[in-house]
């Protein structure tokens, strides 16, 4: 009698495809949810960690510029503005021993406050960003570090560039994508809304102005003392001002190119 061989070879190759294609669709719904919680990481837990940290220090930083405010009322008007008078002549608090509430910013370099924020150590949050048509409040921090600043949920300013209220351009940078994300829909500013930075001293309000949808990463005319792009010829200023220049990647989840917002000094008012 003839064993059937043939049959039983073929039934140990059909064996062992359906192990290779079992052990192939283990591995492929492995790597597939290993991608998945990946994205799940990048996508809600990083901005979710970011926005609780930035939410958190935006409340630190308030807590402590009402403190040393309260301490430095504690101790009578000579320790605030260096005089016994009371006038306060050159006081942090007014900037001008006046008292008035608000004022348009002047035409030179006078329009800012003393302000103590303006050599921040690099990483040191000593803003607050405020958008009120994005409902955004997020930290400042020296510097444009993905780690120690970005990565956070802050809104980086760039080294080089004026700080808030001073002659020039103050220049920020922040993630529109993962790790909070603060500056996701600053594509929908339009002309005319108000950004507010809040620091120890006063609380500035720039005004929108300009948009620059899509330039190159490296145009890094757009954050200079005259911001002007070197990539869209047109783009930018000409005149010498007090400027806020936002940026942030674009398309949204790529790194490929930069839209830019663009916003003048309009207010300066004392704490």
């Amino acid at each position: 009698m003839r064993v059937p061989v043939v049959h039983q070879q073929a039934r140990r190759r059909r064996a062992r495809y359906a192990r290779l294609l079992w052990n192939g669709a283990e591995i492929l719904v492995t790597l597939g949810v290993v991608l998945m919680l990946l994205v799940v990481h990048q996508l809600w837990w990083t901005n979710r960690q970011a926005r609780e940290g930035a939410e958190r220090k935006v409340q630190a930083l308030e807590r402590e510029w009402e403190g040393d405010w309260g301490a430095r009322d504690g101790e009578g008007p000579a320790a605030v503005g260096g005089s016994g008078s009371g006038g306060g002549s050159g006081s942090p608090r007014d900037g001008s021993g006046s008292g008035s509430g608000s004022r348009r910013a002047p035409d030179s370099a006078s329009a800012s406050a003393t302000d103590t924020a303006t050599n921040p150590r690099w990483t040191q949050a000593y803003a607050i960003l405020t958008i009120p048509r994005l409902d955004l409040r997020v930290p400042v921090a020296e510097g444009i570090s993905k780690g120690n600043v970005l990565n956070k949920g802050y809104a980086g300013h760039y080294p080089g560039t004026a700080q808030p209220g001073r002659a020039g351009n103050f220049a920020l940078a922040g993630h529109r994508n993962t790790h909070g994300e603060p500056f996701r829909y600053i594509n929908r500013l339009r002309r005319g809304d108000r950004i507010e930075v809040e620091t120890p001293a006063a609380v500035y309000t720039y005004v929108v102005d300009r948009t620059l949808a899509q330039t190159s990463a490296g145009d890094g005319g757009v954050i200079r003392e005259i911001p002007r792009s070197t990539v869209r010829a047109g783009y930018g200023y000409t005149d010498p001002g007090y400027y806020l220049t936002l940026t942030t990647c674009t398309p949204e989840y790529t790194s490929k190119y930069r839209l830019v917002v663009w916003g003048k000094l309009g207010s300066m008012r004392p704490r």
